[in-house]
């Protein structure tokens, strides 16, 4: 059974948060919440779609297997986090196969469920529409950062979204693979290592899988000077 920390975050996560206030309750009483341990698979490429999944603790990626059977990282989510949105409310397979990065906790919302809620009421389709735009907003904003921020200025700006702080001092959990990390901050693995040694300048100390930061705001000052 979920405890309610484990609640908060679904109602504030991407999706949960833009639903009618009226219908969360009934979309987590009908929900499947599970622990995963790190690596194991959420569902496989070509599987049909048939839920909806927020990430309320750890880090799962998505990924496709290429043609010449390598391994290719297309998206990671940590909490808060929503996905399968699209397929699972069209009623098509998944495109990518899931997996727990680390161990994870993650709310399973059966798409029928949704789909039912939908007919019954519009504002739950238009809050859909809503985490589906905000899922675009992102891919756009991780397309600026390869544009415009050097990768000391998007691994620290990686760390920031990850702080349940604003200013003072705070300690960040991360996937334990590296270069799942570099994937989705689109650099190679050596890139990432250089990019945290020079952030350490700016009181960042890295342990294993934790960060810890010696001082939020200046660290957003460096993210946000113009390079």
């Amino acid at each position: 059974m979920p405890n309610e920390l484990q609640k908060d975050i679904a109602r504030t996560s991407n999706l949960m948060r833009l639903l009618p206030e009226k219908h969360v309750e009934e979309l987590m009483s009908k929900a499947v919440w599970r622990h995963y341990d790190r690596d194991e698979t959420l569902f496989l490429q070509d599987e049909e779609a048939t839920a909806i999944h927020i990430v309320l603790d750890g880090w799962v990626k998505l990924y496709r297997v290429t043609a010449n059977g390598s391994e290719a990282v297309v998206s990671v989510f940590t909490r808060g986090d929503s996905f399968g949105e699209a397929v699972a409310l069209r009623n098509l397979n998944y495109p990518v196969s899931a997996q727990s990065a680390t161990a994870s906790r993650v709310m399973h919302i059966p798409a029928n469920v949704l789909v039912s809620l939908i007919k019954q009421d519009a504002e739950v389709g238009l809050s859909i529409l809503a985490s589906t735009f905000n899922h675009l907003h992102s891919l756009v904003a991780q397309l600026e950062q390869l544009k415009a921020q050097t990768a000391g200025q998007r691994v620290a700006e990686f760390l920031l979204n990850l702080c349940d702080c604003t200013s003072g001092s705070c300690t960040v959990t991360m996937p334990y693979d590296k270069v799942l990390i570099a994937g989705r901050l689109g650099m190679k693995p050596e890139s990432l290592s250089r990019a945290f040694s020079r952030l350490k300048a700016l009181g960042v100390k890295i342990d294993k899988n934790h960060a810890s930061i010696q001082n939020v705001k200046t660290l957003r000052s460096f993210v946000n000077t113009d390079t």
